[in-house]
C-alpha cells in the first residue's frame, strides 16, 4: 500500500514533468530584471571559480574541475532562459536622479554570466546537446540587450561587451556548430530586444552629472550659511566629479573649473546650464553614419579641447570611443550573419551580407597559424582609433589558441 508520502512525490513529479514539458504554461509577464536577481542570488562564487575563468581552454581538453565548476552554474542559466523569454519590458529599478552615487551591481554579474556561456557553450557542444548551448548564448545575448534600458553609458558599454565576448565565442565553436543551430542562433539574435544605443544614453548623462550637479550646488547655495562655504562644497562635488569622468592628466581639476566660473556658485550653475547646446550635439553626432560621425567626431573634440567652459572638458571626452565600440559591435554582429552564409554557401554566400557601415561584403582570406589552415577571417574597412581592422577569425579546426580579433587577431597566445 502506498504512503501519503509516496503518493504526494508522484503527484508533484507528475506535475513538475508536465509543466516541463508544456512551455505554454510558464508565465511571460515578469519584469526580467527579477528573473536576473534570482540567476544571482544562486549563482556560485566567483571567488572559487579562478579555474574557470583564469584558464584558456582553447586548445585544451576539459578537465574534471571544469566540468564540476561549469555545472554549478546550471540553476542561473535556468533563470536566465527564463528571463529571455518574457515579454514585458526590463525595469532595473534604479533611480537615475542619484546620478554619479548611483550605483550599477548588475553589470559585473551579467558579464560575469556571459563569460560563463562562453564557456559553457563548447561544453553543452562537445557533449552532444546543441540546443543548450544555443539557448545558454541567447540568454546571455538577451540579458546584455536587457542592461541598456536604463539608458546609461556604462551600461551600454557593458552590453557592447558582452556582444563581444559571445561573438568570440561563436568564433572560436564555429566548427563545432551545425549549420542548423547557427541558424537558430542568428534567428534567435534578430529577435532579441533592440540594442540600447550611445544616442540614447545622452538624454540619461545629461540628467545623471549635469541635473545632479546643478541640483546639488542649488541645495548648497540654500543650506550653507555663507558663498565661502556653498563653495566648500562645491569643490568637493567637483573633485570627485573631475576624478571619475574626466581623462588623462589634461582633465581641469575642481579649483579651475571654479576659477573659470567667476569664483561663485552661480558662475558654476550658468556654466552648467551652457552644456545643454553640447550635449544636443553630442546626441546629434551620436547619431550620425560613420562616415558623418568621422568628421564630425574631429571638429567636435576641437571644440571641447577649446571650449572656456571646464566642465565641458569633464563631460564630454568619453563619446568618440563609445561610439566607435558601438559601430565596431554592429559590424561583429554582420559578421556572424556573413560567416553563417559562407557556411550554408560557400564564398556566393558572402556578397549576400553586407559590412553595415560600408554597404559592400566583408574582405574574405582564409587563415592559418604555423602553416595550418585553422579557419577564415572576415574584415571590415572600418579602423578602430586610427590603430587596427575591425575583424573576427571563425575557427573551422581545432588547434592552439590564437587572438581571434583585436589589434592582435591572428596572434598566437602564449
Amino acid at each position: 500500500m502506498k504512503t501519503i508520502a509516496t503518493i504526494l512525490l508522484t503527484f508533484l513529479t507528475f506535475a513538475m514533468t508536465g509543466f516541463a514539458a508544456n512551455d505554454s504554461a510558464s508565465r511571460t509577464d515578469i519584469n526580467p530584471a527579477l528573473l536576473y536577481w534570482q540567476a544571482v542570488a544562486v549563482m556560485p562564487d566567483r571567488s572559487a571559480q579562478d579555474h574557470l575563468f583564469t584558464n584558456e581552454w582553447r586548445g585544451r581538453g576539459l578537465d574534471d574541475e571544469f566540468r564540476k565548476l561549469i555545472v554549478s552554474y546550471d540553476s542561473s542559466f535556468k533563470l536566465l532562459r527564463h528571463s529571455a523569454r518574457q515579454k514585458v519590458p526590463c525595469d532595473w529599478g534604479y533611480d537615475i536622479s542619484e546620478g554619479p552615487e548611483l550605483l550599477l551591481p548588475s553589470l559585473a554579474k551579467a558579464k560575469l554570466f556571459a563569460q560563463a556561456a562562453r564557456l559553457r557553450m563548447r561544453w553543452h557542444l562537445e557533449n552532444g546537446r546543441p540546443n543548450d548551448a544555443r539557448d545558454d548564448f541567447l540568454a546571455s545575448f538577451v540579458l546584455g540587450r536587457q542592461l541598456s534600458t536604463d539608458g546609461v553609458l556604462i551600461s551600454a558599454l557593458v552590453q557592447i561587451a558582452i556582444e563581444n565576448i559571445l561573438a568570440s565565442g561563436l568564433a572560436e565553436n564555429w566548427f563545432r556548430l551545425s549549420p542548423e543551430t547557427l541558424r537558430q542562433i542568428m534567428d534567435g539574435i534578430a529577435a532579441a530586444p533592440a540594442r540600447g544605443t550611445i544616442a540614447q544614453c545622452v538624454p540619461t548623462e545629461r540628467i545623471a552629472f549635469r541635473d545632479w550637479l546643478t541640483r546639488k550646488i542649488e541645495k548648497l547655495q540654500k543650506v550653507s550659511n555663507d558663498e565661502h562655504e556653498a563653495l566648500k562644497g562645491a569643490r568637493k562635488l567637483l573633485t570627485s566629479l573631475a576624478s571619475d569622468e574626466g581623462e588623462g592628466p589634461a582633465s581641469p581639476k575642481a579649483d579651475q573649473i571654479i576659477e573659470a566660473a567667476g569664483g561663485t556658485t552661480a558662475g558654476l550653475l550658468r556654466q552648467l546650464k551652457e552644456l545643454d547646446a553640447v550635449y544636443d550635439e553630442a546626441e546629434v553626432l551620436m547619431r550620425a553614419s560613420y562616415s558623418q560621425f568621422l568628421p564630425g567626431i574631429r571638429a567636435f573634440n576641437e571644440k571641447v579641447r577649446k571650449h572656456p567652459n571646464m566642465l565641458v572638458h569633464v563631460f564630454f571626452p568619453a563619446f568618440e570611443k563609445c561610439r566607435l565600440k558601438e559601430f565596431a559591435i554592429q559590424v561583429k554582429i554582420a559578421m556572424l550573419r556573413a560567416a553563417l552564409a559562407y557556411r550554408e554557401k560557400g564564398e556566393a554566400g558572402l556578397s549576400q551580407v553586407v559590412d553595415p557601415l560600408f554597404n559592400e561584403p566583408f574582405q574574405f582570406r582564409r587563415f592559418q597559424l604555423d602553416g595550418v589552415d585553422r579557419g577564415f577571417e572576415l574584415t571590415s574597412k572600418m579602423r578602430y582609433m586610427d590603430d587596427w581592422n575591425v575583424s573576427l577569425i571563425f575557427i573551422e579546426k581545432d588547434g592552439p589558441a590564437f587572438y581571434l580579433d583585436g589589434k592582435n587577431a591572428g596572434k598566437k597566445m602564449n
